[in-house]
């Protein structure tokens, strides 16, 4: 029989993989040249297949009510407010104020959730988010300002995704499906009045609403099942780090020694944030919380 500590390190696994899938939205994106609505509403018509495919061969029987309803609408504005930020601001500016979920799942499990995180989890929130400000430091532009406060409310619907767990009468693959049905919706008006449709797009949207949206949500919800959101949400912090590795390996683009460094304290991070939590859970006193504001 599988034990609960064995199931916890299997979904946060399962929460990894999904980043690195999340992480090829960057590059697809940029190279596709539509609004980001058009973009976003063409991946999610694939990302819709997908979700619906797991759904039925899970036999997992769709459900819905308000608080699905509110985990779908942080899908969807994760979705959308991320793919326009990226074509209003830099992509790195993008990648680093969604970022701030994190903290926007701690602040809302105190305000909302009644829950005092540890000083491990604020610990772990503050030496991640120092890492990807050092990760993209060199190449981080002044973007327009509105396209960098879209990018902070993907942040914020970000956090919601990784509390889809955490809502009363929650089923967070109801709330992916829906989350998708959304998206859809409002982008296929914007869709239908592109004209330029050259074969890298294509390939680019397929790629992002296969793998980028809909199996990185399938295995997300999965990693949720037993992965805490906080834990959830510092793991993703291999997203920003994977994004512009990418983009240099694929363009060529250096990377800075200061960026390197950025990218060890994030994976540094991560990986000790997960190694003082399973000793945490295998007896070790750490009853150490930040006091009820």
């Amino acid at each position: 029989m599988e034990t609960g500590k064995r199931r916890s390190r299997r979904g946060t696994l399962f929460c990894f993989f999904a980043a690195v899938l999340y992480s090829i939205g960057g590059l697809c994106i940029k190279v596709i040249p539509w609004n980001g609505l058009s973009i976003n509403g063409a991946r999610n018509v694939i990302a819709l297949m997908v979700v619906g495919s797991y759904l039925l061969l899970s036999r997992h029987r769709l459900r819905f009510n308000r608080w699905i309803l509110l985990g779908a609408v942080s899908v969807c504005g994760t979705n959308v407010f991320y793919t326009v930020a990226n074509k209003m601001t830099t992509a790195a500016n993008a990648i680093v104020l969604q970022f701030t979920a994190p903290i926007f799942v701690i602040l809302i499990g105190i305000l909302f959730l009644r829950r005092r995180p540890t000083w491990l989890d604020v610990g772990a929130c503050v030496l991640v988010l120092l890492g990807v400000l050092c990760f993209f430091v060199d190449g981080l532009e002044v973007g327009g300002m509105a396209g960098n406060v879209i990018a902070l409310i993907s942040g914020l619907c970000y956090a919601g995704v990784f509390l889809l767990n955490d809502l009363p009468d929650s089923d967070p693959i109801s709330s992916i499906f829906w989350g998708d049905i959304i998206s859809v919706t409002v982008g296929l008006p914007f869709l239908v009045r592109e004209t330029e449709f050259p074969p890298i797009a294509i390939v680019s949207v397929v790629i992002l609403g296969a793998f980028q949206v809909g199996l990185a949500y399938v295995l997300l919800t999965i990693g949720l099942r037993t992965t805490p959101a906080v834990t959830a949400a510092l793991v993703s912090g291999i997203e920003p780090v994977l994004n512009p590795i990418l983009v240099a390996v694929f363009y060529h683009e250096t990377i800075g020694p200061l960026s390197l460094f950025g990218a060890v304290v994030v994976i540094g991070s991560v990986v000790g944030y997960n190694a003082l939590r399973a000793r945490r859970e295998a007896g070790a006193p750490d009853k150490e919380t930040i006091p009820t504001i």
